[in-house]
């Protein structure tokens, strides 16, 4: 595992307005590579991420549950 395990604040623009998620550093090397595997930038991932998340969620936690269910479909995968 690389980086720092502490949530660090990482910055996007979010509905034009810059925003920052505090995300541990792997959490936010894999919504880095799953925006780019989806040719989506990281804003526009998170802009997806936010519409669909509910308002008991938080953007951090969000982006955390997508990243993990992201993996998981992929280890699921024959």
């Amino acid at each position: 595992m690389t980086g720092e395990l502490r949530p660090r604040k990482h910055s996007l623009t979010l509905k034009g307005h810059r925003t920052s998620v505090s995300l541990e550093d792997p959490f936010w090397e894999a919504f880095i590579e799953i925006a780019a595997h989806r040719g989506l930038s990281v804003s526009a991932l998170a802009a997806e991420i936010d519409t669909a998340r509910g308002l008991d969620c938080g953007l951090a936690s969000a982006i955390r549950v997508h990243v993990l269910s992201h993996y998981r479909a992929q280890a699921a995968r024959p």
